[in-house]
């Protein structure tokens, strides 16, 4: 039993995404294979967002399926207004393959705390 329990974490862990700061985002936004995606509302996105970011709301998340667009080898990067919206797109992202995925922890308000700019 406790050589199953083990491996059960093992593939959990080995495919959960990682928050990070907004440094460390930063830093993974000037990395190769990067697709950077703002789940917010499209009303929160016009006030201010991350350059390069393309807008899918996390509302619709449901509905899509990503999971054929070549995500799998990318490392995908998600946001949102506090790090809370973006962790349940997180999962979506696993769910749909990506093995690769960042969290931006306390998203857009960390982000704008730290000096980083935003694009309107």
């Amino acid at each position: 039993m406790r050589t199953f329990l083990f491996l059960c974490a093992m593939i959990v862990s080995s495919f959960a995404f990682e928050n990070v700061n907004s440094k460390e985002f930063a830093n993974l936004l000037r990395q190769k294979d990067v697709v950077l995606f703002d789940v917010r509302t499209p009303q929160e996105f016009q006030e201010g967002h991350i350059l390069g970011a393309n807008l899918v709301p996390v509302q619709v998340f449901q509905y899509l399926k990503l999971g054929g667009l070549g995500i799998k080898n990318k490392k995908i990067l998600v946001y949102c207004r506090s790090g809370n919206r973006s962790v349940t797109a997180s999962r979506w992202f696993e769910s749909w393959g990506a093995k690769k995925v960042y969290n931006l922890r306390g998203g857009i308000l960390e982000w704008k705390a730290a000096g980083f700019p935003l694009q309107k």
